[in-house]
Parts: structure tokens; C-alpha cells; sequence
């Protein structure tokens, strides 16, 4: 006995419209229970959709191309066997594993909170009817916050609809100066910053080069980076924290816990540290919404995590109710999924501030780009001993090294110098914490 099972997009979080980029299977092929059947692409990874059945494909309703949300047919199945339930006939496809491309600072996260927008990125007339453009909402929430009028974007799609990847190609010609009428050699509005053209140079004629293509993660990437260090007014400040006597602390606990296999990590510290300042300072813990600040009383701290395919920011959710070892735990689960490429896209979502953590590659101190629409970043280098003078002599003390950039819109120079130095006191005695 046989039956036909419609298999569905399942449970993708926030997500509407995701494209599809890859169709694994076809008509007549036999798929297996969890197998890929296609690819998905959101704004921050790639995303397989396994089938809930095992059987023959009858019909591929989609195609490459196509925007797909929760709940669409992906395809018909037609399963035998007596495993085949009529119930069956609607199941829905199990959750979806994630494959994450590279996003060294933080991600697009849901509707963007945010001053009014600059004028858009072109010089080209704007239409009368803006909504005459062909465009899905993902597409035009994505084209609001990059700043982008979408009535200005020339779409490529079918009928003329309008593609992230036309949103992308808009602003690239922004800043090279090729979007709307363009921009001359002696200067021209480049988003309202009246900048002169991209310079144009044949490399080649200089030595051996290789061309490289960048990926769609990477480009977004680009576009979100460049938007937050353009719009925000952002200063860096640095701040050092002596940390002795909390990693002597740390490495004596692990030792004491080795058999139960718990296990504390320096970012589980820097987390509590960071929820402490942010209940003392709440403007740090806050987004820019018009001519309202929204003053947020969660905390939801996102951590930057290295894999194979570059930089992934997870986020912790209510860090304020979590202890040391649940944290460390945590952020350990997150960080494996990110290098295996698991993270789910509400992993990635919701944050409001962001630790930005290079103490296992080393430098000194940098300059993190703020990741809106949160205010503040912080940015902890790889810790070294120093000579510090206690009064009479110099004696060593690891020392770790933090850079906070803040949005100067909400955060002026004194409040982010009590910020950093609040965090640098908790790092040195942790105990401050409790207070």
C-alpha cells in the first residue's frame, strides 16, 4: 500500500522568503528519512531541508530561485510499506541543520532598531510609487537596514523582482561610485558622504595576482560592517584587568571539578562581568529606536566563535540567570555547533551586547566594530604578565588587555571609562560581582 506525503519547509524561526539555492533530488529519485532534499539561504547560513519520510519523489515543487517560508510543499513523496499512516499525509519535515558561512562581526539581526536613516545610498530619482517595486518583505527589510530605498534597485529576477543579491550589487556601486548616475572623478554623494570613486587599478601590471570571488556570507558581511562603521559614531576605549588571582582561581576549580568533567573558561567570567555593568550602566544594554532609547532588561550576551569557515557570533540568553559553570557549558555547546556548522538561526539572534574574544590567538588591543542595533561591543585581547609596581617593587601580574567600543550617540566618554573600568575592577576581584 502506497500513499503520497507532502513534505514541508519546517520550523525556520523569524525567517520569510528564504531563496533556495540547491535542489538535491528530483522525480523518480528514492530518498531516505532525513536526507538533504534542498539548500536553503538565509542572510546568515546555509540551511539543508532533510525529508520526514522515506520513499519515491512524485514532484519537485520548487526550483532554484525560488523564496520559500515555513509551512510550503517542498515536494511530494509517495511512501510505501505499512509504516505509511494516513496521519502522515501533512507531516512536516524535521528541523533543519544549519550549515554557517563565515560572519566576522555579528550577524543581521531581526528588525533593526536604529536613528532615522541617512538618505539613501544613491543619487538616482526617486520613483513616485515605491511600492510599485518587486520585492520580497525579506528583501526589503534587508534593503531598510542597509539604508537602501528598494524603489532605486534595478531588480534581476524574474518579472523584474528585486534579490538580496541586487540590494548587494546597489551598494557596491554605491561606494565605488557607480550607483544612479554615478559620481565623477572629482567627488560625488556616496550615500550623503560625498566621496570621491573607489580607485580602479589593474594589478596585474604590478606582479602575479589570483582573483578570488567572495562568497554571499562574506559580502553581506561586508555590507553590514561597512553600514555600522559609517552610521555609528563609534569610539574605542581601552582599559587593562588584572587578572591573577581569577585565573589562578579558574585553573584551581578545573582541577578540583577534572573528574566530574566541568570545566571554566575566562569567557564565562567576562560574561558575568558584563551582565554586572550592564545592570549598573543600562545604557549599554540598550538600542537607538527614532528619538527613543529602548532600555532592554534581558541579557542576552553573543560571543564571537572561530570555525573553520571564519567568525559566527552565538548568543546566550539570559546570562544574568545563569552561574560560572552553566555559562562556560554553554558557550562551549555553542561554539562546537558553530564549527560544525549546527547553529540554528535563533542561536544568532536577540542579543544585546556582544564580547568580541581574540585572548586565544593573541594582539594586544583593537578596535571592534559595534554591531547594531546594540550600542556597545567589547573587545578582550590575549592576557600577559607585566611588571606591575604594588608601591614598593614591581612584581608580575597576568594582565589582560580590553578595548569597548561604544556608540558616542548614547555613550559618552566618561560613562564608557566607567564602563571599562567597572569590568576591569569585577575581572580583578570578582567578588565586586556579588555587590
Amino acid at each position: 500500500m502506497s500513499q503520497l506525503i507532502d513534505i514541508k519547509v519546517p520550523d525556520i524561526g523569524d525567517y520569510t522568503d528564504v531563496p533556495v539555492i540547491e535542489v538535491l533530488v528530483k522525480a523518480g529519485d528514492r530518498v531516505e528519512k532525513e536526507q538533504s532534499i534542498v539548500v536553503l539561504e538565509s542572510d546568515k547560513a546555509t540551511m539543508d531541508v532533510p525529508s520526514s519520510h522515506s520513499g519515491v519523489v512524485k514532484e519537485v515543487k520548487v526550483k532554484v530561485g525560488d523564496s520559500i517560508s515555513e509551512g510550503a510543499i517542498v515536494l511530494v513523496l509517495e511512501e510505501s510499506g505499512e509504516a505509511a499512516a494516513p496521519a502522515a499525509a501533512q507531516t512536516t519535515a524535521a528541523p533543519m541543520a544549519v550549515k554557517t558561512e563565515a560572519a566576522p562581526a555579528p550577524k543581521v539581526e531581526p528588525p533593526i532598531a536604529r536613528a532615522p536613516a541617512p538618505p539613501p545610498i544613491s543619487n538616482t530619482p526617486v520613483e513616485v510609487d515605491p511600492t510599485a517595486s518587486h520585492a520580497s518583505p525579506s528583501v526589503r527589510k534587508f534593503a531598510r537596514e542597509l539604508g537602501v530605498a528598494v524603489h532605486q534597485v534595478k531588480g534581476s529576477g524574474p518579472k523584474g523582482r528585486i534579490t538580496q543579491e541586487d540590494v548587494q550589487a546597489f551598494v557596491k556601486a554605491a561606494m565605488t561610485g557607480g550607483a544612479g548616475s554615478g559620481s565623477n572623478a572629482s567627488g560625488g554623494s556616496l550615500g550623503g558622504l560625498n566621496l570621491i570613486p573607489w580607485p580602479k587599478v589593474d594589478f596585474s601590471k604590478f606582479g602575479e595576482t589570483e582573483r578570488q570571488p567572495l562568497n554571499r556570507i562574506k559580502k553581506l558581511t561586508a555590507a553590514n560592517l561597512g553600514r555600522n562603521w559609517v552610521m555609528i559614531p563609534a569610539v574605542t576605549y581601552h582599559e587593562d584587568a588584572d587578572i591573577t588571582d581569577l585565573e589562578a582561581f579558574r585553573v584551581l576549580t578545573n582541577k578540583e571539578n577534572e573528574k566530574q568533567g566541568l570545566k571554566i573558561t575566562m569567557l564565562a567570567f567576562l560574561m558575568k562581568a558584563a551582565v554586572a555593568a550592564l545592570k549598573k550602566y543600562p545604557e549599554f544594554n540598550s538600542s537607538i529606536d527614532g528619538d527613543d532609547l529602548v532600555l532592554k532588561k534581558y541579557f542576552n550576551i553573543a560571543f564571537a566563535a572561530d570555525t573553520p569557515n571564519g567568525l559566527v557570533v552565538p548568543v546566550i540568553r539570559d546570562a544574568d540567570k545563569k552561574g560560572i559553570f552553566e555559562l562556560a557549558r554553554e558557550t562551549s555547546e555553542l561554539a562546537a555547533l558553530a564549527r560544525d556548522g549546527k547553529l540554528k538561526p535563533d542561536q544568532m539572534q536577540g542579543a544585546s551586547f556582544t564580547i568580541s574574544s581574540l585572548g586565544g590567538i593573541g594582539g594586544t588591543y583593537f578596535s571592534p566594530i559595534v554591531n547594531a542595533p546594540e550600542v556597545a561591543i567589547l573587545g578582550v585581547s590575549k592576557a600577559a604578565m607585566k611588571p606591575v609596581w604594588d608601591g614598593k617593587q614591581f612584581v608580575p601580574r597576568l594582565i589582560c588587555p580590553l578595548s569597548l567600543s561604544a556608540d558616542h550617540r548614547v555613550i559618552d566618554g566618561a560613562l564608557a571609562t566607567r564602563f571599562n573600568v567597572y569590568i576591569a575592577q569585577l575581572m580583578s576581584d570578582f567578588r565586586r560581582a556579588a555587590l
